[in-house]
Formats: structure tokens, C-alpha cells, sequence
């Protein structure tokens, strides 16, 4: 089952969705977590400490909006537009990612926040939230 999120970052909010897939399950159960977050072009990604091993859903290419787990960095990712490493205007990632879900809602608010940021992720699905 999907999991609803919040993600207060940079003085603003988005809204999200993770899917069911194996790393979006463990990273749904270890909400909330705060996070640091550091820019490389159009994504922000930061170390949230779970062990998620790389698995078969892993893949660089991805879509504006998409939000993804780093195996090699424990990171959380989210993308909303072209890395140094694109050929195209798609984000791609350094290096193969988990796909772990989408942001719904404000990801164009991205785009003017600074080289780092702080992010809390909060499961809006849950009772009482």
C-alpha cells in the first residue's frame, strides 16, 4: 500500500506519495527522519542512515518529481530537473538508484532553494498525522 508524505523542506512543503516497492516500505517505516540535504544540479539528496541494499528496480535515468534511495550514500533523493551527469533534459542519477516514489505536489518550489537544506519526511497516512 502507498504511503502518503509530507516534506517540510527549505520553508517550504511538499506533498508525496511512496509506492510499495521493498525500499520504499523500509524508508516509510523509519518516518520521520530529518535529513541534510546538498544540491547537485536539479536534485537534493542527503544521507538518512538506513541500510537499503541496491536491488533490481535500481536505475539512473528518472523523472522530474521522482523521489529515490542512493544505496552507496544512504541517501534519500529527489529530483526536479536535469544533474551534471544528464545528456538530456531527464535527471539522472550518479549512479543507479531505487525508485521509492513521487512528489505530488510542489516540486516546482525547488528550484529557487539554496546549495543545502535542512528536510523532514513525515508519513501523513498514519493515525494521528
Amino acid at each position: 500500500m502507498a504511503t502518503s508524505v509530507v516534506i517540510e523542506i527549505g520553508g517550504t512543503t511538499l506533498r508525496a506519495t511512496l509506492s510499495d516497492a521493498p525500499a520504499a516500505r523500509r524508508v516509510a517505516g523509519a518516518l520521520p527522519l530529518a535529513v541534510t540535504m546538498s544540491r547537485w544540479g536539479d536534485e537534493y539528496y542527503g544521507s538518512a542512515g538506513l541500510d537499503i541494499p541496491e536491488d533490481s528496480s535500481a536505475r539512473e535515468i528518472m523523472a522530474i518529481g521522482e523521489i529515490a534511495w542512493w544505496p552507496p550514500g544512504k541517501a534519500l533523493c529527489i529530483f526536479f530537473g536535469p544533474t551534471p551527469a544528464s545528456t538530456d533534459e531527464r535527471p539522472r542519477a550518479a549512479s543507479g538508484v531505487l525508485p521509492i516514489g513521487n512528489v505530488t505536489e510542489g516540486i516546482g518550489t525547488l528550484a529557487g532553494l539554496g546549495s543545502r537544506v535542512k528536510a523532514v519526511f513525515r508519513n501523513t497516512s498514519a493515525p494521528g498525522t
